[in-house]
């Protein structure tokens, strides 16, 4: 399995609706893109202050690696990326992608 996590630092004016409204756009991607199997999102709640301002994020388990490829070329993630990145302070630089095989 792929953990896909991907931690956003959202502009300041981002409202809590709008974040979640990425967030369920995030987890409906599920319905199209097969070889997902868990969607999980919220917000960063570690006490130890080390989060470099990513305070948002989310994680995709992809059942295999070849499923987590698909996934980042589906015309649906790539607009659901293209509104994060908008979303994102900084754009590219205000997002964090960190794949891990479990």
């Amino acid at each position: 399995m792929i953990l896909h996590c991907v931690f956003i630092r959202f502009k300041a004016a981002i409202q809590q609706a709008e974040k979640q409204s990425i967030f369920d756009a995030v987890a409906a991607l599920k319905n199209v893109t097969p070889g997902i199997v868990d969607v999980r999102f919220g917000q960063n709640v570690s006490p130890e202050g080390l989060n470099g301002g990513f305070l948002d994020g989310f994680i995709v388990t992809f059942e295999n690696p070849e499923a987590r490829d698909a996934y980042l070329v589906h015309p649906d993630h790539v607009a659901v990326g293209d509104r994060i990145i908008g979303s994102a302070d900084g754009g590219l630089s205000g997002l964090l992608v960190f794949d891990m095989a479990v």
